[in-house]
């Protein structure tokens, strides 16, 4: 079974997602779990408790953008960002990762607070005049959503030891073995883990929707 399945918390993945109408969802929790490491199980703690201080965050990181500008953790410092992998040239899952993607850039297009990040998982072959060409194709905003190109080293090691995206839990792999995954990461204004969403599900991503709004809450 998928692991977003269960590490979503919710139970909200339902059949014929891809279907339906969507519907305004509701986040059904007042705050959201904070996750640790990659079995992504919910730790339900106060935003404010001191023992979050001993989790898992984001490192530091230094990336470069479609338009040629550094990207690194001080870009998202005070943002609510949602992370994923992809590359310009995957022709199977990553055209509908980023059409979902989309759908969050059009919903949070004017609220300054929440950003997306998108990192190649072939910055050799992406490079910034390739990633510019293909978000003018998709109609990406400059702003509020970048993508990343810079060392395979460093995007692997955010992909893997970072934001836990693979699915392979416990299988040893090399560090250059391709990364490929749907998996849509929520990352909060320090830097902390509070959600992950499947890229491809209409119903996961509009749950990931809600969630943001959550997130926005907390102060």
């Amino acid at each position: 079974m998928k692991r977003f399945s269960f590490r979503l918390g919710l139970g909200l993945l339902l059949l014929g997602a891809c279907s339906t109408p969507q519907k305004e969802v509701d986040s059904r929790v007042e705050t959201l779990p904070f996750y640790n490491e990659a079995s992504f199980t919910p730790h339900w703690i106060s935003p404010e408790a001191a023992r979050k201080a001993s989790f898992h965050q984001v490192a530091p990181f230094q990336l470069v953008n479609q338009d040629g500008d550094t990207l690194t953790e001080a870009t998202f410092a005070g943002k609510i960002y949602v992370t994923d992998f992809f590359f310009t040239s995957c022709p199977g899952i990553c055209p509908k990762m980023t059409r979902n993607m989309k759908v969050l850039q059009e919903e949070f297009r004017e609220d300054k607070e929440v950003l997306l990040l998108s990192h190649s998982v072939t910055p050799k072959r992406d490079s910034v005049s390739v990633l510019k060409a293909y978000a003018d194709n998709h109609a990406i905003v400059s702003g509020k959503w970048h993508l990343a190109t810079g060392s395979q080293d460093e995007i692997y090691h955010l992909g893997r030891q970072e934001y836990f995206v693979e699915e392979d839990l416990g299988l040893l792999k090399e560090a250059d073995a391709f990364l490929h995954t749907e998996n849509f990461v929520l990352i909060d204004r320090n830097r902390y883990i509070r959600g992950i969403y499947n890229g491809l599900n209409r119903t996961s991503v509009q749950q990931l929707i809600a969630d943001i709004r959550t997130l926005k809450g907390e102060h």
